[in-house]
């Protein structure tokens, strides 16, 4: 079994603003959910920190999924959209995006 992304998949530091994303990394960090008001309403978001071998990006986590995801998950985000948010990358499951929980 070699060591390269399963499936094609890409690595973080091939992602691109703007564009979908299908990765597989794991979580090194949460942050404090905060409680914000947006266009739809109010909602607790949290960024979580993905790494994979090739970099690492910030993945927004809104409502429920804030508390859904621990320190040290490997996820798998199909459909995910990049956004350049400050000048750095951001992932959000968008409008299609799906996450699969690999392993604790």
């Amino acid at each position: 079994m070699s060591h390269c992304m399963a499936g094609g998949m890409a690595g973080i530091s091939s992602l691109r603003p703007n564009a979908n994303a299908n990765i597989e990394a794991k979580i090194t960090a949460i942050s404090q959910p905060r409680h914000v008001v947006t266009s739809r309403g109010p909602s607790d978001v949290a960024d979580a920190t993905l790494e994979d071998d090739t970099g690492s990006i910030t993945f927004t986590l809104w409502g429920a999924d804030v508390t859904k995801y621990k320190v040290g998950q490997r996820l798998k985000i199909s459909d995910g959209w990049v956004k350049e948010y400050r000048g750095k990358l951001q992932l959000s499951l968008g409008r299609s995006g799906s996450v699969t929980i690999l392993g604790p």
